[in-house]
């Protein structure tokens, strides 16, 4: 009985090491192409495989960051309601060996990369650090925690204008921070609502609070999108209802429909949000197109 058990759990292990490494989230990693738009450069055969490049690296880097976390938070996960099925390791689907050793060939990747992109691997160094001391201490911080998720949105942009050999603008900076600042303050909000008892830091936030954390953050992003539309890139001011009404909508799809948990849930199960995205994508290039 023990050896069939042992053989259910790793043939089992094949499909609970992808969703180990949750595929889903990486659309996050959409954040490292942006300054392949704002830079113009989506016309470029080279910058696009960079930025691809880049892109997928920091899929292998976020991948890495959540195993470190799932091994971190295993016996925290067990007791939740949701994780304990969702995530492989609570589950029991993967082993904590089999686990380590994905983690230590996605480090391999890493490594290897740092001698085709090393400006990019060093950003994805600093994102590692920072989600460590997340999962170690920080994202038991009031404030900080919320601060720390965004600043990984803010490396994944700064990897892609490595990439690219390219600055990223103030503008781009203050932008993504805000934007990624009201979507973590909106993922603590629906985790209080839910009663996500075991992130024992959402104990120090009232709704209230993270309501306005949200609300500010939003109004920050919008404001410094639009200064940056006027102030440099006129020929994107058709963008700015896409953003309002993106902003709208997601918090229509976070009150009404509770998701918000998840931005990419939230993102991929609404076909309003996500074509919103796809339009915003597309009129950026078709207004920054050369010649046009």
């Amino acid at each position: 009985m023990e050896d069939n058990a042992a053989l259910n759990v790793r043939t089992g292990q094949m499909p609970g090491l992808v969703r180990l490494m949750r595929p889903k989230q990486w659309v996050k990693n959409g954040f490292v192409l942006a300054p392949l738009v704002f830079a113009g450069l989506f016309t470029d055969s080279s910058a696009i495989v960079r930025s691809i490049l880049a892109m997928l690296l920091f899929c292998a880097a976020s991948s890495a960051a959540y195993i470190v976390n799932d091994l971190h938070d295993v016996e925290r996960d067990r007791a939740h309601p949701k994780k304990s099925r969702s995530r492989p390791l609570a589950a029991g689907i993967v082993t904590p060996q089999a686990a380590l050793t994905l983690l230590g060939v996605l480090y391999a990747i890493l490594v290897a990369a740092w001698f085709v992109m090393p400006a990019v691997v060093n950003v994805i160094a600093a994102y590692l650090v920072l989600n460590l001391a997340y999962t170690v201490s920080l994202k038991h911080q009031p404030v900080i925690d919320i601060f720390v998720v965004a600043i990984g949105f803010v490396l994944r942009v700064f990897a892609g204008g490595m990439a690219l050999g390219v600055p990223v603008s103030s503008w781009m900076f203050i932008t993504t921070l805000c934007l990624a600042l009201y979507l973590a303050a909106v993922k603590r909000r629906q985790e209080l609502k839910m009663g996500a008892a075991t992130r024992e830091v959402l104990d120090s936030y009232p709704v209230t609070l993270v309501e306005r954390y949200a609300e500010i953050a939003a109004t920050g992003a919008l404001v410094f999108y639009g200064m940056f539309v006027v102030a440099t890139r006129p020929q994107l001011a058709m963008t700015i209802p896409l953003v309002l009404f993106g902003l709208f909508r997601y918090w229509y799809v976070v009150e009404v429909h509770d998701e918000g948990e998840s931005p990419t849930d939230a993102l991929l199960g609404d076909w309003q949000l996500a074509l919103t995205v796809v339009a915003w994508v597309a009129v950026c290039a078709w207004s920054m197109w050369p010649g046009a």
